[in-house]
């Protein structure tokens, strides 16, 4: 892959400042993020060196320096310096993809999104075939929420499964839901991580006309991607809505003695927590209130937890692009699972299902099946 282009420092800075970056100015080059980068559980890697680069003119960025990166925030939680590391890379990939420096798999994403509205490369006229069978009705005003379903759930066969199951827990609660169906665009995460602001914009503004026009109100995600792109950037571009993760709807439910869940056994559970759902939004006791929830279910914390957890692997686009052996954080996850004594291992994000499901039929000891929370609880309805 070709290094972005050295740029004249005033420029490039003043461009970066523009754009959110301002932060990289207080970097101090301490090396805390390079600790605290997963990428170090795995091979030598330098935040650090990537930051004074960036500052530096981009000079030097060659190979898949800039787009190891998961975005998961582990190292904002610890710079001493207050610098969104995060949010610095984001910005530089920005004139990387403005220049096709990308890896060749984001520019087919890239592509995708443009042309299907999805990452996936499914059809449009497709989208809502995950809901066969289940009489899931499309949102009318008036509806208790809209249920964003997702481009992974939509199209990967395995999280298909999840958004199901999400629908028959909802059902034996009562709540009263719609879909967008094939008129749902992608929630925009995977433009904006990439790098391509301008095509984030135009799905955005895609799915805010929708929720417009429809009179949306209130949004439950089945991705944690899809929450924090939906609260924080949307509103940005003038389509506010209340939203939130399906957990925080589940532990409510829970509360409320509206899920009526049945015990099949003593089982010691585990919950692995998605960056995007903890480090952006903070929530973390509600999957765990909802697992807690069903009868017989103990819950068995791994050494890794809430701010603390360890990335999947999946975000920033790195779910589409392949990591070899050896470099799996999933597969570090499974090992903590074990050690934990887990006899299951619960998430809710896709990109993480799909990692630690993998890493599960590869590196487990003995097998350990990885289930989404809205399948764990589905299984258990009475």
């Amino acid at each position: 892959m070709t290094a972005p282009a050295v740029r004249p420092y005033d420029e490039l800075m003043d461009e970066l400042a523009k754009a959110g970056a301002e932060s990289l100015y207080l970097c101090y080059q301490c090396g805390m993020c390079s600790a605290t980068c997963p990428w170090s559980e795995v091979r030598d890697v330098s935040v650090r060196k990537m930051l004074r680069l960036t500052q530096l003119g981009l000079g030097g960025l060659e190979g898949d320096f800039l787009w190891l990166c998961t975005t998961c925030r582990a190292c904002v939680a610890r710079c001493p310096r207050g610098v969104d590391i995060a949010n610095v890379i984001r910005t530089t990939r920005e004139f990387a993809t403005a220049v096709g420096a990308e890896p060749g798999p984001l520019k087919t994403v890239r592509g995708h999104l443009a042309t299907v509205q999805n990452p996936w490369g499914g059809k449009p006229e497709e989208r809502s075939r995950w809901a066969e069978g289940l009489g899931v009705r499309p949102f009318e005003a008036g509806m208790d929420l809209l249920l964003f379903v997702g481009c992974t759930a939509a199209y990967d066969p395995r999280i298909r499964t999840v958004a199901r199951a999400l629908v028959r827990i909802l059902d034996a609660a009562g709540v009263r839901f719609g879909i967008l169906g094939n008129d749902e665009a992608c929630c925009g995460d995977p433009a904006l991580r990439i790098g391509d602001s301008a095509l984030f914009r135009s799905l955005a503004e895609r799915n805010g006309a929708m929720f417009r026009e429809r009179g949306v109100e209130r949004v439950v995600t089945i991705s944690p991607h899809s929450l924090t792109v939906l609260k924080d950037e949307y509103p940005k571009l003038g389509a506010s809505v209340e939203v939130e993760h399906y957990t925080q709807l589940l532990a409510r439910l829970a509360d409320e003695d509206r899920l009526r869940l049945r015990k099949d056994g003593e089982v010691r559970v585990t919950y692995h927590d998605p960056c995007y759902l903890g480090r952006y939004n903070g929530v973390y006791e509600e999957p765990r209130k909802v697992l807690e929830s069903i009868p017989g279910v103990r819950l068995e914390e791994m050494e890794r937890t809430r701010a603390d957890s360890l990335c999947c692997g999946g975000g920033g686009g790195r779910i589409f692009l392949e990591t070899p052996p050896g470099e799996r954080f999933s597969d570090l996850r499974i090992a903590q699972a074990e050690r934990a004594g887990a006899q299951v291992l619960c998430s809710a994000c896709p990109y993480c299902i799909l990692n630690l499901e993998d890493s599960s039929k590869t590196v487990a000891t003995s097998p350990l099946p990885v289930r989404d929370v809205a399948e764990y609880v589905a299984e258990r309805l009475a």
